[in-house]
């Protein structure tokens, strides 16, 4: 139970910063998607695959935070192999099957892939928020300190 607790606090704490960090790095930047672009400068009839959210571009939020959880998660656990069945129980339509990654960095590393194939970030904005994620998930492992049980 102490384990658990704890990283959800560290979990918590991790993609909190990343978010904060995130956002600010998108506003200090300021640059646009990448279907905004091609429809400015290439082909004003560019579709994207997915809806482009209404905010800018870099860095990628989902990498940011994907990198700062898989970085305290393997701090914690270990480079465990995990399957992800959260999607298997919902009856969606296609069924969506489970979903098995060999590590926690593995799993970022897809759902920062996901953001590329989407059309929504340029590959930088992806392996971008993959280190900043990871430099903030080390940091709250570094930093943040949990009571030890007997140490009342």
């Amino acid at each position: 139970m102490a384990a658990a607790a704890e990283a959800y606090a560290r979990g918590g704490s991790a993609v909190t910063d990343a978010f904060i960090q995130c956002w600010y790095t998108k506003y200090l930047f300021n640059l646009q998607h990448p279907v905004t672009y091609i429809q400015d400068y290439i082909d004003g009839t560019r579709l994207p695959y997915t809806t482009t959210p209404p905010f800018l571009t870099y860095t990628s939020g989902h990498s940011t935070q994907s990198g700062a959880a898989a970085a305290v998660l393997t701090a914690m656990f270990g480079s465990k192999a995990f399957t992800d069945t959260t999607h298997a129980d919902h009856d969606l339509i296609p069924p969506q099957e489970p979903r098995s990654f060999g590590s926690f960095d593995e799993a970022a590393h897809e759902a920062a892939a996901s953001r590329l194939y989407g059309g929504i970030h340029f590959p930088f904005d992806n392996d971008d928020g993959l280190s900043a994620g990871q430099c903030i998930g080390r940091a709250i492992i570094d930093r943040v300190r949990f009571k030890d049980e007997g140490n009342d």
